[in-house]
């Protein structure tokens, strides 16, 4: 059985979440900082092999009225440019309000989230992944 990869996608680094190979939980998996996307696909390839991953989920920021935000087109960029260099299937989910529920949860751990955006970014995909899981009701 293969996992599930979720994505969160910023300008300067994604965050990443991973499913158990039973796809029923999500965990905080790594941010990767990246300058271009030729580096950062090398590495999402490296964790789809490792993590035997089947498919990936790109959380597409959506305004609060349910439009389309200029972030949402870097992300579409993004989508285009991993699916011609990797052969499994890709789909979007909203990701709305996700970073701010990273926040507070991190928070309700204890744990500082002003300095520590990569935490906030991968718990952001485990948070998206999370609730796609439930969703989808995959057991």
């Amino acid at each position: 059985m293969g996992r599930l990869l979720a994505i969160d996608h910023g300008q300067k680094r994604i965050g990443l979440a991973l499913s158990d190979p039973d796809k029923i939980i999500s965990k905080p998996l790594k941010t990767i900082s990246y300058l271009n996307y030729g580096d950062l696909l090398k590495e999402l390839i490296l964790i789809i092999n490792e993590h035997q991953v089947e498919q990936l989920i790109i959380g597409l920021p959506i305004g609060m009225h349910g439009k389309k935000t200029s972030q949402s087109e870097k992300v579409e960029e993004f989508k285009s440019f991993v699916e011609k260099k990797i052969d499994i299937p890709i789909i979007y989910v909203d990701e709305r309000l996700s970073s701010v529920s990273a926040k507070k949860s991190l928070i309700s751990q204890g744990i500082k989230t002003g300095y520590n955006k990569s935490k906030v970014d991968q718990t952001a995909a485990a948070i998206f992944l999370q609730y796609y899981l439930d969703k989808k009701n995959y057991s």
